[in-house]
């Protein structure tokens, strides 16, 4: 299989087009062997590009656990990127269809990638997470006798907001795994702790679900701009530091428009893997 191994802020993914048919069913070992560090290509998860009946391209992702994620964000500007590196597509902008609908991208010429993400889904039911509210807006989770105030998103996948005044390992790594394991979500959760820096600016870590901690989450970073905003902690355009680069994201606030991202994404080498028969 020939592939292109990919980052999106330090967010690595291991992409292909030519996923042979004869593997198709195995998509869950073939992306825990690919992304195994030690004895594989390594990555946070496998991307598959895809014929469509509904969009230019299909893009589907597992995490390096193997588990099939509906949406990813810096995923998909690196879905963008090979598509225009290996000329795919010579469309400026593209519709890919993913497990959670079809996204609007459209490339920059400053090589960056902006995502039209769709409008955040808050309701519970939604996202989803057991609670008696139709939203979970700053609403207590108790852990090991520690409660913190989550803020629960769907950007596609499901997301817990957390604000803290440290983004500690202790805290990201210590609560990460314990909150994404929760029985009140029964999907899982992705969980992104937060430090508001000023009107334009946040920083983030996060555990994502299916992968541990990751340089970053382009979902996540909407996510927490999208609880920000609600929340009044920061204005309507914010930059997000994650450990692995910067995103920008965008969104007016009102529920039904969307969620626009912006960032990088680049091809770090390319190969091919034996796949066995």
């Amino acid at each position: 299989m020939n592939f292109v191994k990919m980052e999106g802020s330090g967010n690595d993914f291991v992409v292909t087009h030519e996923f042979p048919a004869e593997t198709a069913g195995r998509e869950k070992e073939t992306a825990i062997a690919l992304c195994d560090r030690h004895r594989g290509i390594g990555g946070d998860g496998l991307i598959l590009i895809l014929p469509s009946e509904r969009a230019d391209f299909r893009m589907r992702i597992f995490n390096s656990d193997g588990s099939e994620a509906e949406m990813c964000g810096n995923g998909i500007r690196c879905c963008v990127h090979y598509i225009d590196l290996l000329s795919l597509s010579s469309a400026k902008e593209l519709a890919i269809e993913t497990a959670s609908g079809i996204i609007g991208t459209e490339r920059n010429e400053n090589g960056q990638v902006r995502v039209d993400m769709g409008p955040p889904r808050l309701r519970a039911d939604q996202v989803p997470v057991v609670s008696s509210h139709d939203q979970v807006i700053m609403e207590p989770l108790s852990i090991n006798g520690v409660t913190f105030k989550i803020n629960a998103v769907s950007m596609g996948n499901p997301h817990v907001v957390i604000y803290a005044d440290d983004l500690s390992d202790d805290l990201v790594l210590g609560f990460g795994p314990r909150i994404e394991t929760h029985p009140d979500f029964p999907n899982k959760t992705n969980v992104e702790f937060v430090t508001v820096v000023s009107d334009t600016e946040i920083s983030m870590r996060v555990w994502e679900r299916g992968c541990g901690e990751t340089k970053a989450c382009g979902t996540g970073a909407c996510a927490a701009a999208v609880a920000g905003i609600i929340n009044r902690l920061h204005g309507k355009k914010v930059t997000v530091h994650l450990p692995g680069g910067d995103l920008l994201v965008e969104w007016s606030g009102e529920t039904t428009d969307p969620v626009f991202m912006t960032g990088p994404a680049r091809a770090v080498y390319t190969g091919s893997y034996p796949l066995q028969k």
